[in-house]
């Protein structure tokens, strides 16, 4: 190979490490918003966090992803396929400490915190037909408790084991998102579904709009028994259609969070314009109610994002 060639392709060669080296820097600049199944709270959250990011952060493309939630999320995060993701506190919580059991491969390290934002109520609802109006009632019925793995399912098994059940006490188990699940009750192929969500979730609304319902009390005994991050709540009167009374249950609270790959000035932007664009929010979901930068940094089981930190610095919240 002559001299000109070998140095002509060792330029070549520069150029092309310094254009690689570019990629990540225009990769910033795309942001891919992980939710959850269309018919839960965390998609029409997500759609409407992608509009305000799309409309405020200059030269940003945006995306939501569907997925099946708190595990898939923190996985993907984890491995740089998003940029921002919801996902319930206590998933988060094995996620940080790499619980196999739950999902996770190993510790998931590159975790960021962004904000705590509202309560998941873990809803189980149960036709009316059934009978079951308590945790203990559903032995020898069939329950659906979301895909394996999920947060959803998580929340069910903490439950269950709180309550002295296993899913063995059931006569049949179903592993279906909430729509699923849904059109299994009303066709009377299923008794009950338990779905970890915000109050008035559309799936719920759906299916006590088409049949006699019985929302499934969790009392605050069983709640004492899983401990934190869940704590007793209650699902009140007239949530949802036919529901007269109020109805203890559990909850534990959701969160927004990103990866240590997201630059500070992404991170920052996306928490200030979700605090920034809370009317927008709540348009798209009531839940949206409940988020308040106040509370934000409650009950956090991962560092903060440093951008984030810095929003938190500026409004005061952090000193």
């Amino acid at each position: 190979m002559s001299y000109l060639k070998t140095k002509m392709l060792t330029a070549g060669a520069i150029m092309l490490s310094v254009g690689l080296g570019s990629v990540p820097a225009k990769a910033q600049q795309f942001i891919n918003v992980l939710t959850g199944g269309t018919s839960g709270v965390y998609y029409p959250l997500g759609v409407a966090l992608s509009e305000i990011y799309s409309a405020n952060i200059k030269g940003i493309r945006t995306q939501v992803q569907a997925t099946k939630a708190s595990v898939e999320n923190l996985n993907l995060l984890q491995s740089g396929r998003g940029e921002i993701a919801f996902t319930l506190g206590d998933s988060l919580k094995l996620g940080w400490e790499g619980n196999t059991e739950a999902g996770f491969r190993g510790k998931l390290d590159k975790l960021r915190g962004i904000a705590a934002i509202y309560p998941n109520y873990v809803q189980i609802v149960a036709s009316k037909d059934s009978g079951v109006t308590t945790l203990e009632g559903l032995k020898g019925r069939s329950l659906s408790v979301g895909a394996p793995a999920s947060g959803t399912e998580l929340n069910a098994r903490a439950i269950f084991a709180a309550g002295g059940l296993s899913y063995k006490d059931l006569g049949k188990l179903e592993y279906l998102p909430f729509a699923e699940s849904v059109e299994l009750i009303k066709n009377r192929q299923l008794d009950a579904t338990l779905q970890s969500a915000g109050l008035g979730v559309a799936s719920i609304r759906d299916l006590a709009t088409s049949v006699p319902i019985n929302v499934v009390a969790v009392s605050p005994e069983i709640v004492k028994q899983i401990g934190a991050p869940f704590i007793s709540v209650m699902i009140p009167a007239g949530t949802y259609d036919g529901q007269a009374k109020d109805v203890p249950t559990a909850a534990v609270g959701n969160f927004l969070v990103t990866h240590s790959g997201v630059s500070d000035e992404i991170a920052y932007q996306m928490t200030k314009l979700l605090f920034d664009n809370l009317d927008k929010m709540v348009a798209s979901h009531a839940a949206a109610r409940a988020i308040n930068a106040s509370k934000a940094l409650d009950g956090m089981p991962v560092p903060l994002h440093p951008g984030a930190e810095r929003y938190y610095k500026e409004v005061g919240i952090l000193k």
